[in-house]
């Protein structure tokens, strides 16, 4: 059975960073793409990030760039979303995705 759990979330001022991660277990986690969401309360859940299985290539929605970054260590069976420079519409609950599995998600919310 696929588990995925995140965690890392919390409250942040603006400007000010969060690392969220990811664990999975289940699966063979180096196969598998790793995709992180959100979705702000009201909204429908959106793309923030996607790494690829080896860890090579990396894509970042326009609103996240130059800001996330996205990692994995397939030697631990773990992601991570590096978040800086927190903005107040970034407040969402993050969601991890991989194979057809989601996490529960972790909520982040920029307030000051």
């Amino acid at each position: 059975q696929v588990q995925v759990v995140e965690s890392g979330g919390g409250l942040v001022q603006p400007g000010g960073s969060l690392r969220l991660s990811c664990a999975a277990s289940g699966l063979i986690f180096s196969n598998y793409r790793m995709v992180w969401y959100r979705q702000p309360r009201g909204n429908q859940r959106e793309w923030v990030a996607a790494i690829s299985s080896g860890g090579s290539t990396k894509t970042y929605a326009d609103s996240v760039k130059g800001r996330f970054t996205i990692s994995r260590d397939n030697s631990k069976n773990m992601g991570y979303l590096q978040m800086n420079s927190l903005k107040p519409e970034d407040t969402a609950v993050y969601y991890c995705h991989i194979w057809d599995s989601w996490g529960q998600g972790t909520q982040v919310t920029v307030s000051s």
